[in-house]
Formats: structure tokens, C-alpha cells, sequence
């Protein structure tokens, strides 16, 4: 169900706005538009051009909210703080928090520096001679470095004798060898084109260390542990801070967020000046129960004024669809919007999908076990998570554990309830002129042939709605369609049953006429609506192109109602599937292997149910939504929400 709405220009003094919107209309759902597209006929109405005052100092309250511990947007209360007091609280919370973060970066830049160092001395930690006397040698180069461990074989064994040259082996890993060499002065630029042909990668060590390698990296680690100290004190500081002035923070963010957003209901307000005074003004939808509610507490405001449009006509937008759905119906929104909302005079479908797909997938999946499996998990999913597909699966497992009692089968077993309606792969229908047929197919294509009349019902009253008399009267699943399909539902229902004399008069009568109406349709919409071309292209191209609509009508009619026999496809194959699963189990030999039973159970409940769950969205949508349904509504997206 879509709930009604109202239409309410709320007007008054320009320095009151503020109040009337946090005072009123943070209390109800209104749906807001915009007052200059709105009122086009109200003269001299301008927009509101002023900035928002509280923006920025809202989004530093956010950062600081963020820095909580276990923080929480739903901890948020609201309070009687005043703006003035909100604003200045997050300005000495965040001055306090800015001075202590930038001492905590600055810390964070000398560690990262340090451990910088750490890194370019760690791989020489083999090397037991004092630094700072090696990076002063005045006549002797080194070179600290890496080289791959195949060229330092190679240039051990063939190179390191032959040339000037000291080398130290320092550390290594899988990949390289660190190094130390020293070479004459003399002779640097030769040795050090010998090391660079062997794939050399040379690092500088900075002038920075006292002692060996190893001295200089526990001095280091000393440096970084003694800031890190200092830095965990800071750490500690802060999260004081932040705990003791947690529900001054908070408050003040309550307060911010509700100036903040109340400032921008300014956009989609505009003033006009009468007399000597500015008045603001702000449209929007709201529902019945809300603008009674809301109209009746301004009623001694002497500030405020409301004026209520009934006639939506006179409206330029269109009223937004607030869907309101009984609680065990309210899941199945979930398959609306995703197709697409209905518009506001439409008929909202979630009702119908919701019976309609939980009964067909309960026919096609039809189990007592594996029924209550889907029945229990998905309530207790819903609990746990709220998830509205859970609470979907759920209806559907009550209506396979029917079906289940209707078909006889429990967990695959269908000699241990009877069953009472029939077995899906046993029973069988003798019809005229086909001869026997499995019953449920019988069944299946019934319950298709109700649905696509219902729909065709459902199609008159939203073309009736929408005044399109075209759909009305001579579409296909109008008033045409609809005495056709009828027609022809009634004639095989006859023939079947034995009657076929009234049954070929009704043929004769009913059948001709509708398909002329559906034929004619656009130049009969044209002369209902008084048009003055009726037939807009050439007579023989009209002919043509209406004899192809006409075989294509008559092509989808028929491909329509067949679509609906996978309804007993899906349940003799499931029923085919369990006694595979039986079979392999060991079940039908008196025997059964109770590991396999429950895996395939398991593996049939997962799986098929996947694709039964597709498969009936796929009719939902391709043969129910696609006579009926528009479904081009915009959401109703209120600016506040009840307290």
C-alpha cells in the first residue's frame, strides 16, 4: 500500500526560520521541494543566497566524534545545549586535540627518520670497526653496498685477487651478500668500475654513528624506544581528553548536525518580501497523519502559518510513494525496489509478489523438511542480521513445508506421510484431446492463466488512474485483452469438461471482436480522444504493421501461459532430484547411508532453492510486473524523522 499525501506550503517571518524548522519540522517526515519550482505563479520570490554558518565547524566536530573510542553515531542523544555553547566546546576540544596530534606527528617523523637509519646500518652489523673512523679516512675509499650472490662467486673466484682492493663481508640472505671494500684513492675509479660491472648496489651510510655497526643500532633502538615513549604518552593524553569530555563532544555534535541540516532546508526554500517584511517559504509532502498532527500544533503558533493543497493537480511535482505494508509483508519491498518503484496513484504490488511468489516457490519446492530448514534458518537469520531476503526465504519455507504435505515428501522420503493431495511424479490427468498429462502441469499452467487475468484486472485500474485509455480499453492487457484472454480461459474450460457446444459459440462470438479492438486500437484511442489525424502512417503500412502486432499478441499470449509450466517442471524435478539423492544413498535398498542423505539434502536444499528463487523472480517480473506495473515512482525521502 502507498500512503497518502498532502501537499503543505509552511510560511512566516525570515528571521523565524530556523525555529519553525527545529522546533516542527524535525518532528515529522516531510518530503521537501523546491519552493521556486513549486510556486512559479507567486511573484518576486527569490532563493536564499547565505552560506552555512555551522558546516565547518560541524565536520571538525565529526573528526573528533571519530577519534572516540568504541564511538558510535546511534550514542549520540539529543540535549538543551545552545549552539553558542556547542560551537565554542568544539573549539577548546579541538585546539587541545590539534596541539597534542601535532606534537604526536612530530614524534612519528623523527621515529620514521631513525628507523630510516636503522635500516641503512642493519646489514652491516658484521662489520666489528668503529664507523665514524672508516667515513674519515683520508686516504683509503670505501664502498658499503649489496651484490647478488652469483656475481660474488664469480668475482671471489676470478676478479678479488687480481685487483687493489680489501673486501669485508658483512651479512647475508638468500639473495645478496653485504659488503664493505677499500680501495687506494688512487686507483678508486677503476676498482669501482670492476665492483659496478659485477652488478654492485652501493648504500650510503650517513656520518651520524659513534662505534661499531652494532653500537650505532642499539643507540638507535634506545632513540626510538625513548619517543615511542614519548609518544604513548601523548596517545594517553588525548584518549583522557577525549573520555572525560566524551558527553560535551557529543552533545555538541547533536547540536551541530541539527543547525547544520536545518540551515540547508535553506535551498530548497525562497522568500518574498510583502510590505515591509521578508517572509520565507517551504513546500513539501508530507503524510496524512503528520500534516494533521503538524497543522494542528501550529495552530497558536501566531509565526507560522500552513496551507494545505489537496488538489494535486495544481501541483508541477508529483507526489513521492512512501510504501506502508503490513510488518510480514514489508521484506517483499525489497523485490520492488529493485524494479522499481510504484508511482503514487499506482498500485502498489508488494502484497501480490509476496503471496504470489512465496505460494509459487512453495509449489515448485515442495518438502516438509527441507520447507522448515528454509522456515527456521531464514527467521533466525532475519533476527540476527534484519536482512529482508532472509525474512523471504523464510516465507517460502512455510509454504514448501504446505507443499510438503500436499506432495507426501520429507526430506526426499515419500513413504513416511501420506500425501494429501498427489505425488508430483505419479499422478496423472486425462484431458480431451491431449490424453494424460501429469496433473501438476494441469496445475501450473490453471494458476498461470488466474495470475496473468489478475494482472490484466490490475492493468485497467492503473490505466484508469493514469486516464490512459489507450492501455484502458484496447491494449492487450486492457479491457480488449482482457475479455479475449478471458474468453478463450472459459472456451478451454468447457472443451475439458465436456461441454463443447457452449464452448465453440462462446469461441465464435468472443474471439473475433477483441482481436478488431486490439487491432484498431490507435486509431479507436483517437477517435475517443477526439484527434483529428486518425490514422497518422499510410492505410496498407497500418494494415501490415497491425497484422504483425496482432500474430505477436497472439504469439505472446501462448508463450505467456506456457511460461508457467516450469512451476511443475521445478517440482517434478525436485521430487526426480530427491529420489536420485535417495537412491545414491543407499535409501531404496532399506539401508540408507544417513551422511549421504543429509549432504544431498543439503546440496538440493542449496542449490535448487537458488535457482527456484530466480526462476520465480524471473515470472514475477517478465509476466506479472511487465502487464501491469509502471513502477516510475520517486522515493519519499524525508528531511527529518520522528522523534
Amino acid at each position: 500500500m502507498i500512503e497518502k499525501m498532502k501537499f503543505l506550503s509552511i510560511t512566516g517571518p525570515k528571521e523565524d526560520i530556523d525555529r519553525v524548522i527545529d522546533t516542527y519540522l524535525s518532528k515529522y517526515e516531510i518530503h521537501l521541494e523546491n519552493a521556486l519550482s513549486e510556486l512559479k505563479t507567486v511573484k518576486d520570490l527569490r532563493p536564499y543566497i547565505e552560506t552555512n554558518p555551522y558546516k565547518d565547524t560541524y565536520q571538525r566536530a565529526q573528526e573528533l566524534a571519530k577519534l572516540l573510542p568504541e564511538y558510535n553515531s546511534e550514542e549520540i542523544k539529543k540535549t538543551d545545549v545552545s549552539i553558542e555553547s556547542a560551537a565554542k566546546s568544539i573549539e577548546d576540544i579541538g585546539s587541545q586535540v590539534e596541539e597534542l596530534t601535532a606534537s604526536q606527528t612530530e614524534l612519528q617523523d623523527k621515529i620514521e627518520a631513525l628507523n630510516q637509519s636503522l635500516e641503512k646500518v642493519f646489514p652491516f652489523t658484521g662489520l666489528n670497526y668503529d664507523l665514524s673512523s672508516i667515513l674519515h679516512f683520508k686516504y683509503i675509499k670505501f664502498r658499503f653496498g649489496r651484490i647478488l650472490h652469483e656475481y660474488y662467486n664469480k668475482f671471489e673466484s676470478y676478479v678479488y685477487d687480481t685487483i687493489d682492493t680489501v673486501l669485508y663481508k658483512c651479512r647475508e640472505d638468500e639473495e645478496y651478500v653485504w659488503l664493505v671494500y677499500f680501495v687506494p684513492e688512487t686507483v678508486s675509479n677503476q676498482i669501482d668500475a670492476i665492483y659496478s660491472s659485477m652488478h654492485f648496489e652501493r648504500f650510503f651510510v650517513p656520518d651520524e654513528y659513534k662505534g661499531t655497526p652494532s653500537d650505532a643500532i642499539h643507540s638507535l633502538r634506545d632513540k626510538i624506544s625513548v619517543l615511542e615513549t614519548q609518544q604513548n604518552a601523548i596517545k594517553s593524553k588525548l584518549s583522557m581528553i577525549l573520555e572525560t569530555r566524551r558527553e560535551e563532544l557529543l552533545s555538541a555534535l547533536n547540536r551541530l548536525e541539527t543547525f547544520s541540516t536545518n540551515f540547508n532546508v535553506r535551498k530548497l526554500a525562497a522568500c518574498t518580501k510583502q510590505n515591509i517584511n521578508t517572509f520565507y517559504i517551504i513546500c513539501g509532502w508530507m503524510s496524512y497523519r503528520d500534516a494533521n498532527a503538524f497543522q494542528k500544533e501550529i495552530s497558536d503558533d501566531e509565526k507560522t502559518f500552513c496551507i494545505v493543497e489537496d488538489d494535486h493537480s495544481n501541483i508541477m511535482s508529483a507526489p513521492p510513494t512512501k510504501l506502508l505494508n503490513p510488518r510480514l509483508f514489508q521484506p517483499f519491498e525489497l523485490f520492488i525496489k529493485m524494479y522499481g518503484l510504484p508511482a503514487y496513484n499506482e498500485i502498489d504490488p508488494t502484497i501480490l509478489i509476496g503471496i504470489t511468489y512465496s505460494f509459487l516457490f512453495g509449489f515448485m519446492f515442495g518438502d516438509v523438511g527441507q520447507g522448515l530448514c528454509l522456515l527456521f534458518g531464514g527467521f533466525l537469520l532475519f533476527r540476527l542480521k534484519k536482512a529482508s531476503l532472509a525474512a523471504i526465504i523464510s516465507c517460502c519455507g512455510f509454504f514448501s513445508t504446505i507443499f510438503g504435505f500436499l506432495f507426501g515428501s520429507i526430506f526426499g522420503f515419500e513413504d513416511v506421510i501420506h500425501a494429501v493431495w498427489l505425488r508430483p511424479m505419479e499422478h496423472m490427468t486425462n484431458l480431451p484431446f491431449i490424453g494424460n498429462l501429469n496433473t501438476v502441469f494441469v496445475a501450473s499452467i490453471t494458476i498461470g492463466m488466474g495470475i496473468i487475468l489478475l494482472t490484466m484486472i490490475l492493468n485497467i485500474i492503473n490505466s484508469v488512474r493514469t486516464h490512459d485509455r489507450e492501455r484502458t480499453f484496447f491494449d492487450t492487457n486492457g479491457a480488449a485483452g482482457l475479455v479475449f484472454y478471458a474468453s478463450l480461459v472459459v472456451t478451454i474450460v468447457l472443451y475439458m469438461t465436456g461441454n463443447p457446444i457452449p464452448a465453440t459459440a462462446l469461441l465464435f462470438l468472443m474471439f473475433g471482436l477483441p482481436l478488431l479492438v486490439i487491432f484498431f486500437k490507435e486509431p479507436l484511442t483517437a477517435l475517443l480522444e477526439k484527434k483529428a489525424e486518425i490514422i497518422t502512417e499510410g492505410k496498407g503500412m497500418f494494415v501490415i504493421q497491425g497484422l504483425f502486432e496482432l500474430f505477436e499478441v497472439l504469439l505472446s499470449y501462448f508463450s505467456n501461459t506456457l511460461s508457467f509450466v516450469r512451476v511443475g517442471a521445478f517440482a517434478i524435478s525436485h521430487a526426480a532430484m530427491m529420489e536420485v539423492v535417495l537412491m545414491l544413498s543407499g535409501a531404496e535398498a532399506g539401508n540408507p547411508n544417513w551422511a549421504g542423505v543429509i549432504f544431498g539434502n543439503l546440496f538440493v536444499c542449496l542449490m535448487e532453492g537458488l535457482i527456484v528463487g530466480i526462476q520465480v523472480l524471473r515470472l514475477e517480473y517478465y509476466e506479472l510486473f511487465s502487464r501491469f506495473y509502471r513502477g516510475t515512482g520517486r522515493a519519499f525521502k524525508p528531511y527529518g524523522k520522528k522523534n
